[in-house]
């Protein structure tokens, strides 16, 4: 793993660069694992840490890649986020601290969570 920005920088394309280390967000509905129905492991782009299975994703209608678990409980930390006038739960990598997402208290599962995850932050396993 990288331990300097510009290490980070050579590691991840811009896109995953601005999502995982600076807390972007990606477009809705553009990112390449929002309709994958594939069956795998999703883990992180920055450091290949296991995030969510593919058994745990559904269709949120929001745009981005949804989940309602991650796949170890150890497998993410949250964290508050008060950035842009809203109160908000960021979902980040345990391994690497990349930024993820966040989660939301509106799944329709039995955990009632919707862990909204941008594709770029992620890689994909096929089983």
């Amino acid at each position: 793993m990288p331990s300097s920005e510009e290490g980070w920088r050579r590691k991840l394309t811009a896109g995953q660069f601005e999502v995982l280390r600076r807390k972007g967000t990606e477009p809705a509905f553009t990112g390449r694992f929002y309709a994958n129905k594939e069956a795998g492991m999703y883990v992180c782009a920055g450091c290949g840490n296991p995030l969510f299975a593919s058994d745990t994703k559904f269709d949120s209608g929001t745009g981005w890649p949804s989940f309602d678990n991650p796949a170890l409980k150890e497998s993410v930390f949250t964290k508050t986020d008060i950035s842009y006038g809203m109160v908000r739960t960021e979902v980040l990598c345990r391994k690497c601290g990349g930024h993820l997402g966040h989660v939301f208290d509106d799944g329709p599962t039995k955990t009632g969570k919707r862990f909204c995850i941008n594709s770029c932050a992620l890689e994909f396993s096929k089983k």
